[in-house]
């Protein structure tokens, strides 16, 4: 495993362990030539996939990518990263076991709106707002009516 800090190629393993879920193997990690230390996470992929863009571009699937969405849709909310983890896990999950290798972004964008709302309610909509491209603030508020919400978060109550 290369080191982040230094790029070396010599790095040890000091300690191994399950995540709280067992759905990946965390390991702890100490660079030979630096000295730096840092964590990395092993786990079992069912099957190659690969995204098909809007512009019909195709791309490997990346957790990672998908996981800085998440975080970025989560930065400064309180939620337990073993929750964000379980949901990102769950989603690659739900991917690879549809059956195709080959999955759509706005299916992508689904499952982490889905997840999201469960999780975070500012995080959903800050997910929102970049997934469907909202250009004003009446997208906001259009959105945030959609879902039987005012501006305050407040129940809708003329129904």
């Amino acid at each position: 495993m290369r080191c982040p800090y230094c790029a070396n190629d010599d790095t040890q393993v000091k300690d191994s362990r399950p995540t709280e879920d067992s759905s990946a193997i965390r390991r702890r990690r100490i660079c030979n030539a630096c000295g730096g230390r840092f964590t990395t996470f092993e786990r079992v992929q069912l099957r190659e996939l690969t995204v098909m863009k809007k512009s019909g571009r195709k791309v490997p699937f990346d957790r990672e990518k998908l996981a800085r969405s998440v975080y970025t849709a989560l930065r400064k909310r309180s939620v337990e990263p073993e929750r964000i983890e379980r949901m990102i896990s769950g989603i690659v999950r739900q991917l690879e076991s549809q059956g195709d290798v080959e999955v759509t972004s706005d299916q992508i964008g689904e499952f982490v709106m889905e997840g999201l709302k469960s999780l975070d309610d500012v995080a959903f909509v800050r997910f929102a707002s970049v997934y469907k491209n909202f250009s004003a603030a009446d997208d906001f508020r259009s959105f945030l009516t959609e879902l039987g919400t005012d501006e305050r978060g407040e129940a809708d109550d003329n129904d």
